[in-house]
């Protein structure tokens, strides 16, 4: 792969009012190009402050901030240029940027920059992005993690295992009279060491992926069976409007809940009943519909005032092939429920709230997770798995006692799928659809 490493920029903060705006340039004559455009000798390794001028005349008070390669974060000359926080100004400085040699960066640019310079490996490249894009607490950390090496340090240990057996059949191959042939013994407890770990990263993927991407959870049930006032207690804010009148929600409404360190688009659905001859309620009904459909676990709510209906049933029936939990609503309005299969909640007392997030929880990630320090990606998992499928290929081949060398060529395979997780074995392809999901300034 070969790259041209000219000089490009990029705001590196939003392009909207605030505090500061911070203007990113890298490449070989980065610090030369802002030279161009401040009006004080830019020094390195100092905080320079000054003004960005055009034709003598000030744009902005700025701040300038020189790191002389490789000691940036692109490995590369860097100038971050911090302005005033005004969409304006930040426009025209880096548009005066641009006329002194530069070029806007393509989405991910720097930090695929710092990946072809060796600053960071694939894995932490990637974990820039999901930091970036985090929604909850636990799902950063598990980012801060991978970005710090965490990952990466558990691939090295898995190929250094391989790579040791490795070299020693090839060192029998190559040198008979020399060294002599490794036990097919050792060939198989090391394989297995190595087979292990794979499946103990591979055992909690699911959950890597929940805690990367979230789950969707639908409020279902008829009308006025108290799905906005839950929808609205779960979220600890008046978000959907709730009155006494049937069919009032009439559309699906979302918003963002943390629950248990997960991200859960909770999803509040229109009531749904057979008998509605508004053209507007049956639409959002069939948006209901949907709703249960695409979600991960469906609530499942029916009054408890009222007991069950006809309608309860074809909406328990709609949720019968997902997971799901069955709410009992208005607790505090009737007696207590002794059904072990429900969830008895007031909206109104939060009675039971807490308990039915606990159980969204468990239904998601099961009773006893274990955790890893790091998160993985599909991309991560297929290449765990190449490798895993590999190294049983190997293994095999030492219980039945082939040539070491037919052994040897499944080992190597294993390693370059774990290669491809760090990015010493990529393509153009990985590369650019990793990358095109950054933003421009990163």
């Amino acid at each position: 792969m070969n790259y041209s490493f000219d000089t490009i920029c990029a705001t590196a903060t939003p392009l909207s009012t605030g505090g500061i705006g911070v203007i990113r340039v890298s490449g070989e004559d980065a610090i030369e190009i802002v030279q161009k455009i401040f009006n004080k000798k830019i020094i390195p390794k100092v905080i320079n402050h000054g003004w960005v001028v055009k034709d003598n005349k000030k744009i902005d008070e700025v701040i300038v901030l020189p790191f002389v390669a490789p000691n940036s974060y692109t490995g590369e000359n860097v100038a971050e240029i911090q302005t005033h926080g005004s969409p304006v100004v930040i426009k025209e400085i880096l548009n005066l940027v641009l006329e002194q040699g530069a070029r806007l960066a393509q989405r991910g640019e720097f930090t695929k920059r710092a990946f072809l310079n060796h600053k960071i490996d694939l894995s932490q490249a990637e974990a820039v992005l999901d930091l970036i894009n985090a929604k909850t607490e636990k799902s950063a950390q598990g980012a801060a993690n991978n970005l710090s090496g965490a990952l990466k340090i558990k691939i090295e240990e898995m190929k250094n295992q391989i790579s040791d057996i490795l070299g020693r059949i090839i060192a029998s191959l190559d040198f008979p009279e020399d060294v002599a042939e490794v036990e097919y013994s050792e060939i198989i407890e090391k394989t297995e060491k190595s087979i292990k770990d794979i499946e103990e990263i591979l055992k909690n993927a699911h959950i890597h992926n929940i805690l990367r991407q979230g789950i969707k959870v639908a409020v279902a049930g008829r009308p006025n069976a108290g799905k906005s006032s839950l929808f609205n207690a779960l979220l600890n804010i008046d978000r959907a409007i709730v009155t006494e009148i049937e069919g009032t929600t009439r559309d699906t409404i979302t918003e963002i809940l943390d629950i248990g360190g997960i991200s859960t688009t909770l999803i509040d659905t229109a009531g749904i009943r057979d008998e509605s001859s508004d053209k507007v309620e049956k639409i959002g009904i069939e948006q209901s519909r949907c709703a249960i459909e695409q979600a991960d676990i469906v609530l499942c709510l029916y009054d408890g005032q009222a007991g069950h209906c006809e309608n309860d049933k074809e909406i328990f029936e709609l949720a019968k092939n997902k997971k799901h939990i069955i709410v009992r609503t208005k607790c505090d309005l009737c007696e207590k429920s002794q059904n072990n299969n429900e969830i008895s909640i007031s909206s109104k007392t939060k009675e039971g709230i807490d308990e039915l997030k606990a159980e969204i929880y468990k239904k998601i990630i099961g009773l006893n997770p274990t955790e890893n320090e790091f998160l993985t990606n599909q991309r991560h998992q297929n290449c765990l798995k190449l490798a895993l499928e590999a190294l049983n290929n190997a293994i095999c081949g030492a219980r039945q006692q082939e040539l070491q060398d037919l052994i040897s060529i499944d080992l190597k395979a294993a390693l370059s799928a774990l290669g491809e997780i760090s990015g010493e074995v990529i393509t153009d392809n990985i590369l650019n659809n990793i990358f095109e999901n950054f933003c421009i300034g990163k």
